[in-house]
Order: C-alpha cells, then sequence, then structure tokens
C-alpha cells in the first residue's frame, strides 16, 4: 500500500541541516546553509558547477561529516549514529554507478536491498524481494527490460535502473544527484514520467533532486534551494525560488525563466538589444 502519512499528524521532518560547513584543504566548499525538508516534499538543488551541490547531497546522504553545524537524517544526527545504518534508509542515485558486470535490470535493482554494487556471494533474494524488484521495475517503466543486461541498457534506462535499486530498501528519503546527466530528450522525458508516478504512488516520501537545467526538473516539484560559491541565494517553495530575478543572479547571467500549464520549466538567456 502506498506509505501515507497520517491525517492530521504533523508532517515528520525528514532532514534537517542547521548552519553547516564543509572545509576541504583549507578551502570552504559550504558555508552557513541551513535546509529543513519534511515528508512528501520534493526539492530541487540547483547552482552552477562548483556551487556546493554535490557536496550539500553528501551531507543529506550521510556521506560527508560537516567541518561545522549538524546535520539530522531521519531523525539521527551525523557523528553519533552508525551511518551504515541510517543509509540502508536513504536511497542514494548517482548515475556514475561503478558496476561494470552485465548483471541483469532484475539483478542490478536486488543490489538495493544488499547495498552493493554487485550481488554478494552466496546471498539469495527472497520471493518477496524479487516481488518488489518487478513492481519497482513495473513503476519504472523496465517492466519488459527484466532480463537485459547493463552493458546493453540505454543511459535513460540504467538510470531508471539505479532509482528501482535506490527504492529496494523503502527508504523514505530519495536523493538524485543529476539524475538526467547524459540523457537524450525521450531519456530524460521518460526518468521524469517515472519520477511523477513514484511521487504519486509514494506520496510520503520525500526527494532532492541536483541539477543544473531547469528543464530537467518534474512538475511535482515542490521546493527550491539556490546555491551560489557555496552558500545558499535563496530557498522555498518552488514558484517563489525560481523566478528569473533569482536563478539569474544564482547562474550570473540575465535570464528568462517560464514555467508552463504542465508544471514545466523553461529558460533562455536573454540578448541585449542591438
Amino acid at each position: 500500500m502506498p506509505d501515507t502519512p497520517t491525517p492530521d499528524a504533523p508532517t515528520p521532518l525528514v532532514l534537517h541541516a542547521e548552519d553547516t560547513h564543509v572545509v576541504r584543504d583549507g578551502r570552504p566548499i559550504l558555508q552557513e546553509v541551513t535546509l529543513r525538508v519534511r515528508a512528501g516534499e520534493h526539492w530541487a538543488l540547483l547552482g552552477a558547477n562548483g556551487a556546493g551541490k554535490s557536496t550539500l547531497l553528501g551531507l543529506l546522504g550521510a556521506r560527508v561529516h560537516p567541518t561545522h553545524g549538524t546535520v539530522d537524517v531521519l531523525g539521527s544526527r551525523l557523528g553519533r549514529v552508525d551511518v551504515r545504518d541510517l543509509r540502508s534508509y536513504v536511497g542514494h542515485v548517482d548515475p556514475r554507478h561503478p558496476l561494470h558486470d552485465p548483471l541483469t535490470v532484475h539483478e542490478v535493482i536486488l543490489t538495493g536491498v544488499t547495498n552493493s554494487v554487485a550481488p554478494l556471494p552466496r546471498w539469495r533474494p527472497t520471493p518477496q524481494q524479487r516481488e518488489r524488484a518487478a513492481e519497482l521495475a513495473g513503476t519504472l517503466g523496465l517492466a519488459a527490460l527484466g532480463d537485459a543486461r547493463w552493458p546493453t541498457l540505454s543511459q535513460g534506462q540504467r538510470g531508471r535502473t539505479l532509482i528501482a535499486r535506490a527504492l529496494m530498501p523503502s527508504p523514505r528519503l530519495l536523493l538524485l544527484d543529476e539524475p538526467a546527466t547524459g540523457l537524450d530528450l525521450p531519456g530524460r522525458e521518460q526518468l521524469i514520467g517515472a519520477l511523477g508516478t513514484l511521487a504519486e504512488e509514494h506520496p510520503a516520501l520525500a526527494t532532492v533532486l541536483v541539477t543544473h537545467h531547469l528543464e530537467e526538473l518534474p512538475p511535482h516539484t515542490t521546493h527550491a534551494l539556490l546555491l551560489r560559491d557555496g552558500r545558499t541565494l535563496a530557498q522555498g517553495p518552488a514558484p517563489e525560488v525560481l523566478t528569473a530575478d533569482l536563478v539569474g543572479k544564482c547562474f550570473d547571467l540575465p535570464l528568462t525563466l517560464d514555467r508552463h500549464d504542465d508544471g514545466r520549466w523553461s529558460v533562455r538567456i536573454q540578448r541585449p538589444k542591438r
């Protein structure tokens, strides 16, 4: 059954980063970043290359620890919890998944149970786990590709397979690091459609998606955070943050930004008048 929040109950806070800093080799990567994400919210993290988006996503996924400040993931504070246990409740989708073996789509999805790149020796999935993998394949539009092998998949098919893999442990939080990287137009649209289906079927699932292309944002995006040079430029409900003025400041470009009737965004650079 869909994981629906209890009626009239406060929406649970799944992420809380407070005044977080990350410093590497004496160089600040993130400074004074505060973020609160609640169940059922769908956040976009946007910024130019080097703005700190992937570092912030690593903090939220318990892969990076803050140099200063606090990060609570699903109610557990980094530094006071075994991150190996915590990561089982957080789905992290990285298109640079280091898989080299010719596994089938179903085999890749099932590695989400063990959080390993390849199946562990002597581990065998249960019938219930196989059934869940098949259900997730259907949700992500992969039902006909269960026996297709990883090297034969398109970039878009691989991306959707990795999302299904991340969902195997039934996480409460899904982190997507530029999931549309390398996709052609049909692949991108299939991915966005699959994310929409996922949001409908799992209304309590919170997602955070990193991108620097507004055209890649699903129409169900509820909130956005703009990063510039490692600092928060703006954050809040998506319609208030994703404006031509704020996004233009984020990327240091004069922009024209539109949100269409279907909920999708488009952006173009304003050319100087002659």
